[in-house]
């Protein structure tokens, strides 16, 4: 059995707890496959990968990220359709996708090793323009559209399945997934969408209109979107990756047709999660 180790983090705490980790997966006889970036500070006989090939090649059976939902948002650009199941172990801060403790993840390290989790099944979305450069056009969390070196608002002349929805006059527009309902679309006032929902939401950022409200629809939908501002180019970020785009491109945005396989504790809910993360019931008046 092989299993993938990926983290962003450099710091010497990280290298300690990393080789514990394999420690553990040496006495299980698992091979641990490192990201080739990380590899480097370990072992020269060890295993690495790069790519989503790497990981086939190698016959990764887990893939494990170690960090915060940002590292396991970023570990999509290695698995993306291969169906290898993420392991998501926090050792960021909040932490609503990477959901298993740095102690956890080694109590249940045998149940996982041995199959026996729980899975979320997550949507991804696609972006679709012949006219932007050559980039990952996937994303697990959300695809946004912002103005770029201008304080002036740009506009997003929206279109849901070929039908006119809005213009949106603002700081731009989000569109997420029900994952990444709990990212930056909530910062901007958008609904908490549980993720086996087939949706998703279009939230506007900061609309100079006040009754422009963000809007959920059917993930089967497709997105047709204009921008207009007084620079040439806007701002298009997939998760965490940016790219700049020139206003005449016309964007198309769709449901990819994989989803990504998330491993979550057996005891844990979203609805927990988000009971957790956000503090609810944390009121004395409760």
């Amino acid at each position: 059995m092989k299993v993938a180790i990926y983290t962003q983090k450099t710091d010497l705490d990280t290298f300690f707890y990393l080789s514990k980790f394999i420690s553990e997966l040496d006495e299980r006889k698992v091979t641990p496959v490192l990201h080739a970036e990380i590899a480097m500070q370990f072992s020269k006989n060890i295993e690495s990968f790069s790519s989503k090939e790497d990981l086939l090649d190698k016959k990764v059976d887990l893939f494990f990220t170690f960090g915060g939902d940002g590292t396991l948002v970023t570990s999509l650009l290695f698995v993306q359709d291969s169906e290898i199941p993420i392991v998501g172990v926090n050792t960021g801060r909040l932490g609503f996708l990477a959901s298993f403790t740095k102690e956890q993840v080694f109590l249940e390290l045998d149940s996982l090793l041995k199959g026996k989790y729980k899975i979320s099944k997550r949507s991804v979305i696609e972006i679709v323009s012949p006219k932007i450069p050559s980039f990952f056009p996937f994303a697990l969390n959300d695809i946004t559209i912002s103005r770029k070196e201008t304080t002036s608002m740009i506009t997003v002349e929206s279109y849901i399945n070929d039908e006119f929805l809005n213009v949106f006059w603002g700081d731009g527009v989000i569109i997420s997934t029900p994952t990444g309902s709990t990212a930056y679309s909530l910062s901007c006032g958008g609904p908490i969408i549980s993720p086996e929902n087939e949706n998703f939401v279009i939230t506007p950022i900061a609309p100079h209109n006040l009754n422009v409200r963000p809007l959920i629809v059917n993930d089967h939908s497709e997105f047709r979107l204009l921008v207009d501002s007084r620079v040439s180019q806007f701002s298009l970020s997939l998760d965490s990756r940016l790219v700049h785009v020139n206003t005449e491109t016309e964007l198309i945005i769709r449901k990819a047709q994989f989803k990504i396989l998330l491993i979550q504790p057996d005891n844990l809910s979203f609805y927990e999660t988000i009971r957790q993360k956000l503090l609810w019931g944390k009121d004395k008046r409760n």
